[in-house]
């Protein structure tokens, strides 16, 4: 038998037996090999994630990686055996927003794996396989469990379009700013500036590809083509946009705290800046990211810190919102 976490309330957990829940048609069962722990998975255990995007009790964890143990009626029988990652969107498949591929955007409302659907945190995962990614059979399935994360920036990349030669930028130096390093450098700028809060990211900013390393305090730029924010404060998205030439792109991916100060719109319209933002990923970013990851361009392994055995969930909770520099990704290993 293998054990599952379990979120009874907000603040209440427990390790219970888990008992794989067969697949019925077009679903799939997935052997879990590792599930990271995101700043959401934090506020499910606190309790304070917005109302209508949780529901318990519940099994957490939507960034995992895993392998195809058994499919259901309907599902290609070749998928068995496959290594494999999973969008956690659970979508209708039939409104205009599905249909046009913004599955994050589903008009049939929001569920998600992990939030208001069983997730990763224990030994099988059953899901729709419409929803699964096949990745190659020589892959890093560690590595993989940070694809969610890095689908989050793909989605990101994809609406900053940022073309060879473009001098491109990144506000925020954690897990999602370092895939964001990776994503831009893949395009051939001419520059990659990060810019963070401390300099102990400098070394794997420039590792990945960035040209320059600042710190939000020192003398920034004001003329870059295309800056992806992913620190989620109001702060950084001021930060953001002053480093935009007149006309620049600014990609918005961080959730600031309710009612922050955030972008004067008089600046926004007058220094005519196009802006997007971006709240998970759809299809098309999740595609995008496991080929950038099967050729190579991707290496999100330099970003776990720690590993941890599923009965040490309340430790890995605790270091994820511990604020010490020298965590990073926190996996854990059913």
């Amino acid at each position: 038998m293998s054990t599952a976490v379990v979120i009874e309330a907000p603040g209440a957990y427990r390790l219970t037996e888990h008992t794989p829940r067969e697949p019925g048609p077009g679903e799939a069962l997935v052997r879990v090999h590792a599930v990271g722990i995101c700043g959401s998975d934090r506020e499910v255990y606190q309790g304070n994630r917005p109302e209508g995007y949780v529901r318990y009790p519940l099994t957490p964890g939507h960034e995992w990686s895993g392998t195809v143990a058994e499919v259901g009626a309907g599902v290609p029988a070749s998928l068995v055996g496959r290594k494999v990652v999973g969008e956690g969107f659970r979508n209708c498949q039939v409104c205009d927003r599905c249909h046009a591929g913004e599955t994050t955007l589903c008009g049939a409302g929001y569920e998600e794996t992990g939030f208001t659907q069983p997730g990763a945190m224990a030994g099988t995962l059953t899901l729709p396989a419409r929803l699964l990614h096949v990745l190659p059979d020589d892959c890093d399935l560690t590595a993989a469990a940070l694809l969610e994360p890095a689908a989050c920036i793909a989605a990101a990349a994809i609406k900053a379009n940022a073309l060879p030669g473009e001098r491109v930028a990144v506000v925020g130096t954690g897990t999602l700013g370092m895939f964001a390093v990776q994503f831009l450098k893949a395009g051939s700028p001419a520059e990659l500036l990060v810019v963070g809060t401390r300099r102990d990211r400098e070394a794997l900013s420039r590792q990945y590809g960035a040209t320059d390393f600042r710190t939000k305090d020192q003398e920034l730029p004001d003329d870059f083509d295309v800056v992806i924010e992913t620190a989620g404060s109001a702060d950084a998205a001021r930060v953001s946009a002053a480093l935009l030439r007149r006309g620049g792109r600014l990609v918005l991916t961080g959730i600031p705290a309710p009612g922050a100060q955030g972008l004067d719109p008089t600046e926004l319209v007058v220094r005519q800046l196009e802006v997007h933002t971006v709240f998970g990923a759809p299809p098309d970013a999740w595609a995008h990211t496991v080929r950038v990851f099967g050729a190579g361009l991707l290496d999100p392994l330099p970003l776990v810190s720690h590993e941890l055995p599923l009965e040490e969930f309340p430790q890995a909770i605790e270091l994820v919102g511990s604020g010490d520099p020298k965590v990073g990704k926190v996996l854990l290993r059913p």
